[in-house]
């Protein structure tokens, strides 16, 4: 274990390493960072679109692979990521020169949130679009926001903004911080306003149970401090039980009868979504949007709820929600050939699969749902949902499971089974295919599909860029 005194950042830093560089938030804070005037190097042992190009354009120099020597310029600050372990060589060869190191919580909170009212995130499953519409929400508001969040806004081509206004959104991340640092990341942030969307058991490799995910945010409950705002879904058991008796204010979101702000009539008209939203049982306004399904227009409404408190008009609101194109990797249509749609999107966990699916099938009534699913993570390459993923798949016409891509990582008595699934789909009547690996995939759909079809392909990962060589195949 690296000597603790040394977690701290100094006064005159000018050159700044981040281990793990390429992940999400590391590269966001990389790119920051150099935006700031900051001497940034960085490193990693794979990278991939769309982080890969994003450090590319900034001029990150970003080295291939962990090794002592990737830290011979001697930085002032080493900025750890949470995927790297006390055994690399760069956290190994840190310790034994003495440098200074952080996790990046702590590098956000000096570097960017400092001064600044933080608009905290958190929950399992929405995180990023939700944050990205409040990003964008106050931005069309003239408010200049800051914000880090866990995906490439399409409005800003950025998944962090150095703005000169008052608050900084951030994607509160439950998972932990470092390996110095086990709890999570999101418990270093002092919120102003916190919204939590939902809570189920996920990140099966830090957390025993949903007892312990349960933990963690109760943690987080806990920091909120008497006074500040939480804004939190009223369609979840896990939130009812840890807001009891809390000193902070409270107004839940929802479709239950008693909540603060719900959702009324909604109208779906392809390409968009209008839905009314009620205030404590009042008329507060009708928006319009292009994102889809339920999910998102749950995320929508607790972006008003924040930006009402926050003063924000309702006609900028409205014209924000209307005006905003998403995110990355979020049912992202990465082309259509001939009346073919293929669209990219993060969904891993049972439920964000289950409710992805469930939201493009009312805008492709014309054609068939064809679900292409990755199981990658940590969570899902392992038994834990096994039989939970079988009842996500009910509203697509066809399914391709891949085999996981990293089993090896996964003990033989944990692993999830990619066959068994298919198993399972076809027992309850669903026309499944188990993929030993991507270009058969390819092949399939390419024999397969037809015109008014879409391609919906789930994955955190790149699949091996299945997405632009699907494109080129069809």
């Amino acid at each position: 274990m690296p000597d603790l005194s040394k977690n701290r950042i100094p006064d005159n830093v000018k050159k700044i390493h981040l281990i793990a560089v390429c992940g999400t938030g590391m590269g966001a804070l990389a790119c920051m960072l150099k935006d700031m005037g900051y001497e940034v190097t960085g490193s990693d042992h794979k990278v991939y679109p769309p982080m890969s190009d994003f450090l590319a354009r900034k001029g990150i120099s970003l080295m291939e692979g962990f090794s002592a020597d990737n830290l011979s310029h001697r930085p002032d600050l080493v900025v750890v990521g949470n995927a790297v372990r006390k055994e690399n060589p760069e956290a190994v060869r840190m310790e034994e020169m003495g440098l200074c190191f952080c996790s990046m919580p702590q590098a956000l909170n000096r570097f960017l949130s400092a001064g600044k009212k933080t608009l905290l995130i958190a929950g399992t499953h929405g995180k990023t679009t939700t944050s990205s519409i409040l990003a964008w929400i106050l931005y069309k508001a003239g408010l200049d926001p800051s914000f880090m969040i866990g995906g490439i806004v399409r409005n800003f081509d950025s998944n962090y903004r150095i703005g000169k206004g008052d608050y900084f959104v951030v994607e509160g991340d439950e998972y932990d911080t470092a390996f110095f640092d086990k709890g999570p990341k999101f418990l270093h942030f002092d919120s102003t306003v916190t919204v939590l969307t939902s809570i189920e058991f996920d990140h099966a490799d830090i957390f025993r149970d949903l007892e312990h995910v349960k933990q963690a945010f109760g943690d987080l409950m806990g920091k909120i401090a008497p006074g500040r705002l939480l804004i939190a879904w009223d369609g979840d058991k896990n939130i009812d039980s840890l807001i009891q008796n809390r000193d902070c204010l409270t107004e839940r979101y929802g479709r239950e009868e008693n909540s603060f702000w719900k959702i009324g009539q909604v109208f779906v008209k392809p390409p968009w979504t209008i839905f009314d939203v009620l205030k404590k049982e009042e008329a507060f306004g009708s928006f319009k949007t292009k994102l889809v399904g339920e999910h998102n227009l749950l995320n929508a409404l607790s972006v008003i709820a924040v930006a009402d408190h926050l003063s924000v008009p309702v006609s900028a609101v409205s014209e924000a929600l209307e005006t905003f194109d998403g995110t990355k990797r979020r049912q992202e249509v990465r082309g259509v050939i001939r009346g073919i749609t293929v669209m990219d999107d993060f969904a891993h966990h049972p439920t964000a699969v289950r409710e992805t699916i469930k939201a493009v099938k009312p805008f492709y009534r014309q054609g068939r749902i064809i679900a292409v699913f990755e199981p990658r993570t940590n969570s899902s390459m392992r038994k834990v949902f096994q039989d939970v993923y079988s009842l996500s798949f009910d509203d697509a016409d066809i399914i391709c499971i891949s085999k996981p891509p990293l089993l090896e990582k996964i003990p033989p008595g944990e692993r999830f089974s990619s066959e068994r699934l298919v198993v399972d789909l076809k027992n309850r009547v669903k026309d499944a295919h188990y993929f030993e690996d991507t270009q058969s995939i390819i092949d399939f759909l390419v024999k397969e599909s037809k015109t008014g079809d879409l391609i919906l392909i789930m994955s955190n990962g790149g699949f091996e860029n299945i997405h632009e060589r699907l494109l080129k195949a069809l």
